[in-house]
């Protein structure tokens, strides 16, 4: 086993009750602690590092790994790992891990936080009684009872959205690659396909993960088949849907309402004081005025990528990661999203030693 002080281990994107939590389960390996995410600008910090965690807003790209030779392990705090490149770190035997599951009921609560705002018009109510305005003209809603909720992804995550949703008395239609038709007879749900889910839904919520595959998987010809009138909830990854084609829709009335957790190039967007202090790309800038041009309609509410942000929630995202990377340093690397990244089974004695000494 080497000696502990010689493993780096570096924390980015880490909040102050984080840093605590990670300085007592690491106090033995003095892990370092950054505010701002990881890319080319802030791998400097952390070029010695054995083992990194990061959180989503943290961009691994090839540079940023060529400027960490000793990097064995990325333990991300995020079920999602889209940030990472994970070809990259296969190459370099790096073992990605991360937290798959920490917060399923926390994003469907919040997903049904959105619903209900917009079906209830509670947004638009509160910036208008916030003026001492308590008119009702414009603030109709509908009952979620007997309408239609479409689940495109029916994971752990979307499940708890249909479960929710059955207390409501909603009918629910699903849509995903692998059906469990069980759990769909026990839930009370029908798998259809997605045009029928986009067809035939009076709501629509996302929650499938992002990959080649589903970028822009709600684009202007998906669109065009839904339901006239339909509100759409994403918050699950922003590039599912694409921006300007949800304007259109937005403006056609095909969407009378839409909730967004997550917004197309999100990633891109940083702190106003890193805005002012970097020149600023093409891309970025578009990205910043889609998402206040978005803000600023009546038929839009945003919450700043927060489904996942409950007390409860961040503690187990805490507990699972360092369990993660203790596993990891023990030779027993537990969540790996990339398992093709060990070359071979390691015995977990001396196990540390083969992984940060190879």
């Amino acid at each position: 086993m080497p000696n502990k002080k010689k493993v780096k281990i570096v924390f980015y994107e880490v909040e102050g009750w984080e840093q605590r939590y990670f300085a007592d389960q690491f106090v033995a390996y003095d892990p370092r602690f950054f505010d701002d995410p990881l890319d080319e600008r802030t791998v400097n910090l952390a070029v010695d590092a054995d083992v990194l965690s990061i959180f989503i807003h943290s961009q691994v790209s090839q540079t940023v790994l060529a400027a960490m030779p000793n990097l064995k392990l990325i333990a991300t705090r995020s079920t999602g790992f889209d940030h990472i490149d994970l070809e990259a770190c296969n190459q370099r035997g790096i073992v990605v891990s991360n937290v798959p599951r920490y917060g399923e009921n926390t994003v469907a609560e919040h997903t049904f936080g959105l619903i209900l705002s917009l079906s209830r018009n509670i947004h638009k109510a509160y910036l208008r009684t916030s003026r001492g305005d308590y008119s009702l003209e414009g603030l109709e809603g509908f009952d979620l009872k007997g309408k239609t909720l479409g689940v495109v992804g029916a994971g752990s995550i979307g499940l708890h959205v249909i479960r929710i949703a059955k207390g409501f008395d909603m009918n629910v239609l699903a849509y995903d690659l692998m059906p469990n038709r069980l759990i769909a007879e026990v839930l009370g749900f029908s798998y259809v396909p997605l045009d029928d889910v986009l067809a035939r839904s009076d709501i629509i919520t996302l929650h499938a993960p992002y990959t080649p595959a589903t970028h822009h998987l709600i684009n202007r010809s998906t669109l065009k088949l839904v339901k006239r009138g339909a509100l759409l909830i994403n918050t699950a990854r922003g590039a599912l849907v694409d921006t300007d084609a949800l304007v259109w829709a937005l403006d056609e009335g095909i969407l009378s309402g839409v909730g967004l957790d997550v917004l197309e190039g999100e990633e891109l967007i940083t702190e106003e004081k890193q805005l002012l202090s970097q020149p600023a790309t093409e891309e970025k800038l578009r990205m910043i005025l889609r998402q206040h041009f978005l803000s600023r309609r009546p038929d839009v509410v945003i919450t700043p990528h927060i489904a996942f942000y409950s007390r409860e929630a961040l503690e187990r995202i805490v507990e699972t990661t360092a369990t993660n990377i203790r596993e990891f340093l023990a030779g027993n690397p537990q969540n790996v999203v990339n398992p093709s990244s060990i070359s071979e089974p390691r015995r977990p004695t001396d196990a540390a030693n083969r992984y940060l000494n190879p």
